[in-house]
């Protein structure tokens, strides 16, 4: 039996074993799960259904979780989760990868449209989105083309903030300070934010943040033992405890307004972000980032045959420069806007669905040393029809999506002559979820997604220095098509609840980055390698399991919690691996709580990636141990909540296989995060 099926069995048998623990150990009172499942969750489906009813694996982090896991970057605040990893290019660039899927192929979106932000062209490119200003991520893992287009075939990553309140404020006024600091990084971060309800339906928001962290110190080399073994330092120095041009300055806001009725809502907000940090990579370059948003958002209720339609809007103005040694270098500008409307008919028989528009349009310009892409301007139009059917135990979720893309690259001296490609694109879905009581339920959904190809894939051809390659793209590309299958076993009751599963998703024509052997750079002096967007066979196979196991209910509460996944992805022509996939990881966390006092234990293995792809470096495997204590307090008109974390307590070296910059930049060393909540 395979690595990635012994996960699921073991967290199956665990999840089935529960119920027989929850009868043998029963204490005073009624056993209660630490699972607090959000009632309503819309990313993986837009009626709106309970977590434990999906038939696509989601992952929801909010509350006092997810400001524990806050990082100064999108990807490693969900890196860990089961099936999730980072492509981090040191502490200020990390974007999601789910399931070794990642850039273009996972679907970012702030409050349901599109970031529209440069991150899924370059791996060093940060995510326009603070996680200190975030109220709740969700992550839907596997393929959602259905509801968001064939860029999600990876999966989305939906982050909601209150912005545009939806509902009006019954306590007039509400808000919250939080306070960072950390000791790696010597990070100093606050952010605060006001909510005004006022009579007769008007409500406001206000927020603001700034985040200031130094070089990154680490445990030992900066090179990995592998690289310094083949390889000579640039300089002739091996660096050593800190992670040099690794420091970030960010700072941005928001004001917002909304008005509620009865029937519905509608409002908008304006929101900025500015960002400059290190490239690692390079140690003389910087990036300033700078993005303006303008979202609206609206909801009207019970109007002729429907019983909610639901509009959303996001227009955004994105600007970074590579700054190397104080001049400016290439600057990378992005312009558009995502749009959306849902209709959720009323039902039809026992049919409840929804019908949706959704049109997005952006151009994308390169300007510089390192430009490796021209002028671009990109369009998608797609319209999808989702529908749910409850037949006693059995619900059944079915939809289809159709899509036209236009991908245009104008005429370029370094790129070639102006072209314009113009795909169609049809995906589809259908997946159920069968309750086994009110305790357990089996999830499976089955899906073909077709992909258009991407502007960066069509027409790159230049070096890209993130990389370290020069990056070779191809107009000729076709449609990349996928199926794929994910089942999953979950139990949402008794003293053992949470998930376990497989998944398989089978490409033709999966477009990968890979090693160009036979490619000589033009330019001599900087000599790099050939980096080559190349339509290959591909499947991509695992599990992801985790649970939760109460051991002491009263007086106190003391739980475990247990998570793992795998993922294997390889050439089905030639049997080799593809790039950067995250290694088998394993482990668990053991929690107490007690009245204000909280504290957790929690270690994870993640073991050596030794399936490599060509021009790629086996990378070691390591252990992370972290531990946190909290206490909340009540003062007059607020509440406190302070928390102190110990991050890799075993002082560990640890590289990221999924990372470019892997044998160039390990996480940080053992030090401690404490932080300040005060809400009122």
């Amino acid at each position: 039996m395979h690595e990635w099926s012994r996960i699921a069995a073991v967290a199956a048998g665990v999840l089935v074993a529960g119920s027989a623990f929850g009868q043998s150990t029963q204490v005073q009172g009624t056993p209660r799960s630490l699972v607090e499942l959000p009632p309503v969750v819309v990313t993986g489906n837009p009626l709106g259904s309970a977590l434990f009813d999906l038939a696509v694996p989601v992952t929801v982090l909010l509350g006092e979780q997810l400001r524990q896991r806050l990082a100064p970057s999108l990807g490693e605040t969900l890196n860990g989760e089961p099936g999730i990893s980072s492509s981090y290019f040191g502490p200020g660039a990390s974007r999601p990868v789910i399931r070794g899927l990642d850039g273009e192929r996972i679907r970012i979106l702030s409050n349901g449209v599109a970031n529209l932000d440069a991150s899924g062209t370059s791996v060093d490119h940060a995510v326009s989105i603070e996680p200190l200003l975030v109220d709740r991520i969700e992550v839907v893992r596997g393929p959602a083309a259905i509801l968001y287009g064939g860029s999600a075939v990876g999966g989305v990553v939906n982050v909601v903030d209150s912005r545009i309140a939806t509902e009006n404020n019954p306590r007039g006024v509400t808000g919250a300070v939080d306070t960072r600091f950390g000791s790696n990084d010597r990070e100093k971060a606050v952010v605060g934010r006001v909510d005004v309800g006022l009579d007769g339906g008007l409500n406001l928001h206000f927020d603001a943040f700034r985040r200031d962290n130094d070089d990154l110190r680490i445990p030992g080399f900066a090179r990995s033992a592998r690289l310094r073994a083949t390889t000579p330092p640039p300089n002739g120095v091996e660096n050593t405890g800190t992670l040099v041009n690794s420091s970030t300055r960010s700072d941005g806001g928001a004001v917002g307004a909304s008005y509620v009725w009865a029937q519905g809502y509608f409002g908008g907000s304006v929101s900025t972000l500015n960002s400059t940090y290190g490239t690692v990579q390079e140690p003389e370059v910087s990036i300033k980032l700078d993005q303006t948003r303008i979202d609206l958002a609206g909801e009207r209720r019970d109007i002729a045959a429907f019983d909610a339609v639901r509009f959303k809007f996001g227009r955004s103005s994105y600007r970074h420069a590579e700054i190397d040694a104080g001049a400016v270098g290439t600057v990378f500008r992005n312009q558009g806007f995502d749009m959306r409307v849902e209709a959720v008919h009323k039902p039809i028989g026992p049919f409840r669905g929804t019908v949706g528009f959704q049109s997005t349009r952006f151009e994308f310009e390169a300007v510089g040393d390192e430009a490796f892409l021209p002028r671009t301007s990109s369009r998608t139009n797609g319209v999808f029809l989702f529908e749910e059917v409850k037949i006693d135990a059995l619900t059944l979720q079915a939809g289809g999506r159709l899509e036209r893309h236009s991908i245009g690259a104008l005429d370029d001296p370094n790129f070639g002559p102006a072209q314009t490609r113009s795909f169609s694109t049809k995906s589809a879905s259908i997946g159920g979820v069968y309750s086994l009581g009110r305790t357990y339920a089996v999830a499976l959904n089955l899906s073909r997604t077709e992909r258009a190809p991407n502007y960066q894939e069509l027409f790159a051809n230049g070096p890209h220095i993130a990389t370290n390659a020069f990056e070779i793209g191809n107009r000729a590309f076709g449609l990349e098509v996928s199926n794929a299958v994910d089942l999953s076993l979950r139990k949402r009751e008794g003293r053992v609840t949470g998930s376990a599963g497989v998944f398989y998703n089978r490409f033709s024509n999966f477009i990968a980055l890979v090693s160009d052997a036979t490619f000589v750079d033009p330019d001599p002096v900087r000599n790099l390698p050939g980096l080559r967007y190349t339509g290959v066979p591909a499947e991509f196979k695992g599990a992801e399991a985790s649970a939760r196991m109460l051991l002491v209910d009263r007086p106190y509460r003391i739980a475990l919690d247990l998570k793992g996944d795998i993922t294997r992805a390889e050439n089905t022509d030639t049997g080799e691996p593809l790039p950067r996939i995250s290694p088998m990881r394993f482990g668990g966390g053991l929690s107490f709580e007690q009245g204000p006092l909280t504290a957790r234990i929690d270690a994870m293995r993640v073991r050596g990636q030794d399936r490599v792809s060509a021009g790629e470096l086996p990378t070691d495997g390591y252990t992370m141990v972290n531990a946190s204590i909290g206490y909340r307090m009540n003062v007059p008109m607020a509440k406190l909540d302070l928390f102190l974390r110990g991050v890799n307590l075993l002082n560990r070296e640890a590289r990221n296989h999924v990372s470019f910059i892997k044998d160039l930049a390990p996480y940080g060393r053992r030090g401690v995060v404490a932080g300040l909540r005060a809400t009122f």
